[in-house]
């Protein structure tokens, strides 16, 4: 079996499981329409949504390639090109590791916008591109928006930035 398969079929296992565990959760005199339970149960069910695309997309993958089983050699470094060796996941590791250092330092914005930066450099992006600044920065307040002003979460603003707002 697919690895992706596999993880595909994990993934649908726990987002059964956590669905279930979301159905247990009590309603209490402070709810809304949605209940304590609705964003458990939308998580739960997206993540079901993206475990059947991955399983999809794979068995879609697995089609085509059994019909081009005459693959030339250029597709062939693209295919191993797919597979992400150690170096690079710990490279991915490590912009992970420098997100949740910075955090508390500059903040949800800066920090995420950075983090969108450094890896659209790292995956081959133009380093003076603009469209690369405006992605990043574009980035950091399109999800600073969604969480702090639709969701209502609180990010880090940073201990830099204190004294200015």
């Amino acid at each position: 079996m697919n690895k992706d398969i596999l993880s595909g079929v994990v993934l649908l296992a726990i987002a059964g499981i956590y669905y279930t565990w979301s159905t247990r959760i009590a309603d209490s005199t402070l709810s809304d329409e949605i209940g304590a339970d609705g964003l458990p149960k939308m998580l739960a069910i997206l993540l079901g949504v993206l475990a059947v695309c991955l399983i999809g997309r794979t068995v879609l993958a697995m089609g085509l390639r059994a019909a081009a089983a005459t693959a030339t050699k250029a597709e062939t470094e693209e295919e191993e090109d797919d597979n992400a060796p150690l170096p690079r996941a710990l490279g991915f590791l490590a912009f992970g590791a420098a997100y949740v250092f910075l955090l508390p330092f500059v903040g949800y914005i800066v920090a995420t916008a950075l983090l969108i930066g450094t890896i659209a450099i790292y995956e081959g992006a133009p380093r003076r591109s603009w469209i690369v600044l405006a992605a990043a920065i574009g980035g950091g307040l399109f999800y600073w928006a969604i969480f702090v002003k639709l969701l209502g979460v609180n990010q880090p603003m940073g201990s830099i930035f204190q004294g200015l707002f």
